[in-house]
């Protein structure tokens, strides 16, 4: 029987999260490139710009999350962005996603944040079925858009 762990993730992870990032990085259509997704997970934690979660089924790493700092400055207080999530695709619909988002919201409440936000892929269902069984809600009060 598996046991599925998260944590808060450290240095010490960093070969881990790399196959893990590498892997959602491929997910959504890059290619292979485990030493620069490593050095982009070490600039982050070098710099203290984001806190990620890892998940491991028994000793095997399988996923992983990555929130990223920020600020509100109409409700004058701290946000963070869940930038990156990531299940393994042999662990996915074991309850790995939704402990890296219980994992997520815990620590952004206990950090005093006022918002944790994500967005992903419109064609991503799967995923935004599964932040609306975890209680999150569709924003539909804002327009998105992006530069560069």
């Amino acid at each position: 029987m598996s046991t599925i762990s998260i944590r808060q993730a450290v240095l010490a992870d960093i070969e881990a999260l790399s196959v893990l990032f590498d892997g959602y990085r491929q997910f959504y259509g890059k290619e292979s490139d485990v030493a620069a997704a490593k050095q982009f997970l070490l600039d982050r934690f070098e710099h203290g710009e984001s806190v990620l979660f890892i998940a491991h089924d028994g000793a095997n790493p399988v996923g992983f999350t990555q929130l990223y700092p920020s600020f509100s400055s109409v409700s004058l207080g701290r946000i963070f962005i869940l930038n990156d999530l990531f299940v393994n695709e042999g662990r996915r619909r074991k309850g790995v996603a939704s402990g890296l988002l219980s994992a997520s919201t815990d620590f952004a409440r206990a950090v005093g944040a006022i918002r944790l936000g994500l967005s992903t892929a419109l064609t991503n269902t799967t995923a935004q079925a599964l932040y609306e069984r975890e209680g999150w809600e569709r924003d539909d009060d804002f327009f998105y858009t992006y530069a560069i």
